[in-house]
């Protein structure tokens, strides 16, 4: 037997030190550093009842080896698998992060529930009753769903021995512990353990295995920093608790891209699929209300057009007010100052309150266009004409710059009926026809001119 080894981890973002200090060099965070267990026993393999050969690699010549693709196991969720590039990968290891009440738990017990696959869901947070009123709201009968109330990773893999699941998902990894390490469930040392038993069996089982992860108050996901590195896939689940609407992004995706994005409804039921998020996105308002503008944005290879509403007032308190949600604030402020500085709009002594709808964040600067048109719609007080939507970025010369995959813009804005879009000149179009109405501008001045006269 080994002996007992012990070292010191910050509790916040995970860096191991050899002795105990009042702030951690790596975050700055002042009493966050506590002695943990390392090790206590030799480590023997995942398998509880007997222990597993070592397999040596050898090298291959690089033309050797395989390119066949991998296999991908359909979760019979269209927006999930869209964010995993296609459906689960025999062997892989997927975390899922996102804020307390969000909804990991219910997506990934209905998930479990319609796969036509042999699943195991452990839980480590409810009991067997708990799962079970929860899983009568979303799917009665399923066949395919075991449940496991265990934290101990041992029992786990012998339940998974006899059982032989093809998909096994772990809620949460924070409530695991292994008896290899004596510190408390959720410390660093056991998260770092239990994820890499999880790893080996994965790997040497082909079996995926989708890890639940809570987050810490900044919105990284709990424990070392190296939990990240260590798994295939990082799925964040986003929304406010508040919006009925939530968003599946990929931080990180070994075997897809990035990009993708999926967008759900939260129900009675379950979590609904959005099909085609434009529609809620923009509100169905017959009135005609100034400060509101379309913007059409890209996530990923997804087309949305989004609402960007603007609410430009007198200052009342003396300091003008800048607030933006859903939209980056300081690029509010560059585009306040184009429009002072290269349109000669005053907008210094007013407030600014900008608002993407929906709930959702938005990056892409090709929003930036509604951007303007909605500040300048509210401040004059004269609505924008609802069959038109924009996609172009703003330079600090108050120029209008092209954006990519404008193409793929114009065809979703033709195709839910809007007549006209804004664009910048310098956008190179393929030769094709389309039918909307295409207005080509290259400074701010241009944008004013066309919506106001």
């Amino acid at each position: 037997m080994a002996k007992t080894k012990t070292t010191f981890f910050c509790q916040n973002c995970g860096s191991q030190f050899s002795k105990w200090q009042g702030q951690c060099t790596s975050c700055k965070q002042w009493n966050t550093i506590a002695e943990e267990v390392l090790q206590k026993a030799e480590k023997s393999s995942w398998r509880p009842s007997e222990s597993v050969p070592k397999r040596v690699s050898k090298p291959q010549r690089i033309t050797d080896i395989s390119t066949t693709s991998e296999a991908r196991m359909n979760t019979k969720n269209n927006e999930l698998n869209r964010v995993l590039g296609g459906g689960l990968v025999p062997g892989s290891l997927t975390l899922l992060g996102g804020e307390p009440g969000i909804g990991k738990s219910t997506l990934m017990l209905q998930i479990a529930l319609r796969l036509p696959y042999k699943t195991l869901y452990v839980s480590g947070e409810e009991s067997a009753q708990q799962i079970k009123m929860r899983a009568e709201r979303i799917e009665p009968d399923s066949e395919n769903c075991f449940i496991l109330t265990e934290t101990k990773t041992q029992n786990i893999f012998r339940n998974i021995e006899e059982l032989q699941p093809d998909i096994v998902v772990i809620d949460s990894i924070q409530t695991l512990h292994t008896d290899y390490i004596e510190s408390s469930a959720g410390s660093i040392s056991q998260i770092r353990e239990t994820t890499t038993e999880l790893i080996k069996f994965a790997k040497e089982t082909d079996t995926p295995v989708i890890l639940i992860g809570h987050i810490t108050k900044d919105g990284n996901i709990a424990g070392p920093k190296i939990l990240e590195h260590m798994v295939d896939t990082v799925l964040q689940f986003e929304g406010d608790r508040n919006h009925i609407y939530r968003i599946l992004r990929a931080n990180k995706n070994r075997f897809g891209s990035t990009n993708e994005l999926g967008i759900y409804e939260m129900q009675g039921s379950g979590l609904r699929e959005v099909e085609n998020p434009s529609e809620i996105l923009i509100s169905k308002n017959e009135e005609d209300l100034s400060g509101t503008a379309i913007s059409a944005t890209l996530e990923g290879m997804r087309p949305l057009m989004i609402e960007i509403q603007a609410l430009v007032s007198s200052a009342v308190y003396g300091t003008p007010q800048r607030s933006a949600t859903g939209y980056n604030a300081k690029r509010l402020n560059m585009i306040l100052a184009v429009l002072e500085k290269r349109a000669g709009f005053k907008l210094g002594a007013k407030d600014v309150f900008l608002n993407i709808t929906g709930g959702i964040t938005v990056d892409d600067p090709a929003i930036d266009l509604a951007v303007v048109a909605a500040v300048l719609s509210s401040n004059i007080d004269i609505a924008i004409d609802k069959t038109m939507c924009f996609a172009a970025e703003i330079g600090l010369a108050g120029e209008v710059r092209p954006v990519t995959r404008v193409d793929q813009r114009i065809l979703e804005a033709e195709k839910l009926g809007f007549a006209t879009i804004v664009i910048s000149k310098y956008c190179k179009l393929p030769k094709q026809s389309y039918g909307i109405n295409i207005i080509k501008v290259a400074k701010v001045h241009d944008v004013v001119h066309h919506l106001f006269g």
